[in-house]
């Protein structure tokens, strides 16, 4: 009896270390990544995926921190690297999981990034695929403040090509800050972001 209870002593330990230790690399990786150090932050979630197979997270932050990059880098060379890198790490989590709404959601945002790349080019060649994955973001969660938001966004940067009525894609940005404000992510690691870019586009639109 004694043994057993020492095993499972032993066992709860090393869930808690493991648990620990995914928690520290994940807030270190926040820590570079708030800090600037996009390359440094990218490497250390990949570390983490590497070590940490059950969690989509890791994989779903390179692919972030490397999307985002790609939105600010001038270099076209960079940015096909950067999206690459994204891309591939997202894959590895799509394959997992088909029912997730916030990979959707990043697939959708690598897509725009190559957009913004090179609108001329890419704009035709993404934007159904984009519009795509929103859906299936949205089929999955309606109420995911990162899907409302990132719809309409997209379909508002196109609006002065496109013709589209902003009215609607406006009132679809009201109604995702609202989802910002009720929405809970499920871990202290689940996405959270999107806030402070719908309120711009929230102001652009009273304009």
């Amino acid at each position: 009896m004694k043994n057993i209870i020492t095993a499972i002593a032993l066992f709860v330990a090393a869930i808690t270390s493991a648990q620990t230790q995914f928690e520290q690399g994940m807030g270190k990786a926040f820590g570079l990544w708030k800090e600037g150090k996009n390359t440094e932050a990218s490497a250390l979630f990949e570390r983490i995926a590497s070590a940490e197979k059950t969690s989509w997270l890791p994989n779903y932050y390179v692919a972030l921190v490397n999307t985002t990059s790609a939105f600010s880098e001038k270099d076209k060379s960079k940015v096909d690297l950067l999206l690459t890198k994204a891309q591939d790490a997202l894959d590895v989590e799509l394959i997992k999981d088909q029912n997730n709404a916030e990979l959707y959601v990043l697939q959708a945002l690598v897509y725009t990034a190559w957009v913004v790349q090179d609108p001329m080019t890419n704009a035709q060649k993404y934007s159904a695929r984009i519009m795509e994955n929103y859906a299936k973001a949205k089929a999955l969660d309606p109420n995911n403040p990162r899907a409302v938001f990132g719809e309409a966004d997209y379909q508002l940067g196109g609006a002065k090509w496109t013709g589209v009525d902003t009215k609607p894609l406006c009132a679809q940005v009201d109604k995702a800050v609202e989802l910002f404000g009720t929405f809970k992510p499920e871990t202290q690691f689940s996405p959270k972001w999107g806030l402070e870019r719908a309120l711009e586009t929230q102001k652009s639109c009273k304009k």
